[in-house]
């Protein structure tokens, strides 16, 4: 919002909220699209759709891309979240480097990624839900009761005409990586009994449905609110802005540690399936907990590392967003659908996947462009490891 302005920035959240569901009522259709037949994995669709050759290199580097960019930004998320929850709650304690705080988040995860599947998270995904719903509420009510800053203004972040059309390409990433789960719905679907009386796609829609009208519940407040309450000045995480009452805050930013505990699972859990699987047919690995304990505990350092490094929330949303979320989001399954499905040319669901296919394309080319760059620029005067 910061960078798009309210008209922009409104159109660009609802634009990315119709869209990205149109395209996830699409996938859920298509998980089932042969009769007998469940494609469980995003790159099982992707094989039938462009080929068992070729659908692989299409699907697997996006899907991973998500996977594993959402996982980094959540161990950043954590570690900031920890640590701004510590200096509330503690004004008296020596501070603490970020880097620290994001050690310990990641330690929490060395023993959860042990857990087998997706559904032995399931408390603790539902806690992250619940905790997602509380801190945002508690976000755009507390900018809501904080008023508007007495020196905000809405125009345009002030910046070089380069380096703002580059946020303004980082802000639709953003926007991408706020409406996804593309790529993991068909795992999760996968695990819903299916029936030719009451197929998969009946429960799994109305999962989806619920799921998008709290997401719109929590962003769309927290975007207004916040964005109404600071202006341009806004930081990425509007909690980082809030200061009173100060129990309050202390508890969002605890409960955000929450929800990315519990989303950080969701997202790891098909890579380590993946990982294993590979270990097993590939080098003839042994299915157990010691392939388990270092396959996990491995891609758990990986992500710390890559988090501690660079440490940037919003660049690294606009980057994993474009980059990511844009491909498995907007257009893959617009392709997919026009594939499989064939819908007759010029008719409303051929034309709303064209539009789908050529926004993400779009977004995918700026907001990696953007993000990139502006990793790059932030990271010039940043001392690593601090």
């Amino acid at each position: 919002m910061a960078y798009l302005g309210w008209g922009p920035g409104t159109m660009v959240l609802v634009a990315s909220w119709c869209l990205t569901l149109n395209t996830m009522w699409q996938m859920i259709q298509l998980h089932e699209c042969i009769p007998g037949t469940r494609f469980d994995r995003y790159i099982d669709l992707g094989r039938h759709a462009f080929g068992e050759k070729l659908g692989p290199w299409i699907v697997l580097p996006q899907q991973l891309i998500v996977q594993v960019g959402c996982d980094i930004v959540y161990m950043v998320t954590g570690g900031k979240c920890l640590k701004k929850f510590m200096e509330i709650a503690c004004t008296s304690c020596k501070p603490i480097k970020l880097s620290y705080w994001m050690v310990m988040f990641g330690g929490i995860h060395f023993f959860l990624a042990q857990l087998p599947n997706f559904n032995s998270v399931a408390g603790v995904s539902l806690a992250a839900a619940v905790m997602s719903i509380s801190y945002s509420t508690i976000a755009w009510v507390g900018c809501l009761s904080h008023g508007r800053a007495a020196d905000v203004t809405y125009g345009y972040k002030q910046s070089s005409p380069a380096g703002s059309m580059f946020r303004v390409f980082n802000a639709l990433g953003q926007s991408s990586f706020a409406f996804a789960g593309h790529a993991v719905l068909l795992e999760i679907q996968a695990t819903i009994p299916s029936t030719p009386e009451r197929p998969s796609t009946v429960p799994m829609w109305k999962g989806v449905m619920v799921a998008y009208f709290v997401k719109a519940l929590c962003y769309f407040p927290v975007a207004m609110m916040g964005y109404w309450a600071f202006g341009q000045a806004v930081q990425d995480n509007v909690l980082l802005d809030l200061q009173r009452p100060a129990w309050l805050i202390a508890s969002a930013n605890l409960m955000v540690v929450v929800n990315v505990i519990g989303s950080y699972q969701v997202y790891a859990m098909p890579v380590f399936d993946m990982l294993e699987r590979m270990m097993v047919k590939k080098w003839n690995f042994s299915q157990g907990l010691p392939l388990r304990l270092v396959v996990r505990s491995a891609y758990v350092a990986f992500t710390l590392f890559v988090g501690v490094t660079f440490p940037f929330f919003g660049d690294l949303l606009g980057f994993f967003g474009g980059f990511g979320f844009a491909p498995t989001s907007f257009f893959l399954p617009s392709i997919m659908w026009l594939i499989l499905k064939k819908p007759k040319r010029f008719s409303p669901k051929w034309f709303v996947n064209w539009v789908s296919i050529v926004i993400g394309v779009f977004v995918m080319l700026a907001s990696t462009i953007g993000g990139f760059r502006n990793i790059i620029t932030d990271s010039s005067d940043y001392k690593f490891y601090t």
